[in-house]
């Protein structure tokens, strides 16, 4: 069995809900509390042993690669003011991890977006995060991926139970074996009289080569490549087991999700939580 040691991120998308800030800055910099979620993220799966992380990325969306490369101006400016503390986060996100750039030319949807890795991660199983997915956890939720997968050396989906009134807002698993967590296919966006359960994939896969025989094959569905699509082709020829993660998801895609996010985290911060606590008490 390989180790997954390949992440692979989807940002290519031009966050248009996010409209208008996200026409200069990409949406997966925008900063939760004073972190990027993007960085977050990669912070997730390096937590998880990953070496090597690939960004589909936009050529309308060159602050990524700015954001996470070396910025030797910025470091001498910092270390002639001793301000080392300020130095040593700027040197720690261009040293995170192995990153590499890959450029979506045209919105051609996240199977295409993933399919542009193949010959990167080759014959290897790998890890596929999606930008708007942020988790917030006390074991990293893609290291909780990855053990399902060493142990029933499958492909896993990352999912949650979520509320009967959101169901018909994501793909809804449906179970050969719920014990086993073993997956029959995915229902995209059911409603919940249809729905096979309350249980949604949630942006966090583990994925063998294989795959990349069913994104070379794949059909288009409104004018995209699905990444779910190839993933519901792969399920009729390899096994797909669910794991239900622990820990708090976030859909940062979403006005809603996104001020969420903020509020939470800075709850679990202990330079800001208090002050938010006694904020949020006495205005509400």
């Amino acid at each position: 069995m390989k180790k997954i040691t390949k992440a692979v991120i989807p940002v290519a998308g031009l966050g248009t809900r996010f409209l208008p800030i996200t026409k200069g800055v990409a949406k997966e910099l925008l900063p939760i509390i004073d972190k990027p979620a993007l960085q977050y993220i990669i912070e997730e799966c390096v937590a998880s042993g990953i070496e090597e992380i690939y960004l589909i990325t936009s050529p309308l969306k060159p602050a990524i690669k700015n954001y996470f490369s070396k910025n030797i101006k910025l470091e001498k400016f910092l270390s002639s003011k001793e301000k080392y503390e300020e130095l040593k986060l700027v040197q720690n996100i261009s040293n995170i991890c192995k990153i590499y750039y890959l450029v979506q030319k045209e919105p051609l949807g996240s199977g295409h977006a993933v399919n542009l890795a193949q010959k990167y991660i080759k014959n290897e199983p790998f890890a596929v995060l999606y930008g708007d997915d942020l988790m917030s956890y006390d074991k990293p939720v893609l290291k909780q991926l990855i053990e399902v997968y060493e142990k029933n050396d499958s492909n896993v989906l990352g999912v949650k139970k979520v509320k009967d009134d959101l169901v018909n807002r994501y793909g809804i698993i449906e179970f050969e074996d719920e014990n086993l967590m073993k997956v029959k296919s995915i229902v995209e966006k059911p409603n919940i009289d249809s729905a096979p359960s309350n249980i949604a994939s949630l942006g966090r896969y583990i994925l063998k080569p294989e795959i990349f025989n069913e994104l070379d094959n794949l059909k288009m569905t409104n004018k995209e490549y699905q990444l779910t699509n190839a993933i519901d082709n792969l399920m009729q020829k390899q096994d797909f087991y669910a794991c239900e993660f622990v820990g708090d998801y976030y859909d940062i895609g979403s006005k809603f999700g996104y001020l969420k996010a903020n509020i939470e985290f800075g709850l679990k911060r202990d330079d800001i939580k208090n002050e938010l606590q006694n904020y949020l008490k006495q205005k509400y």
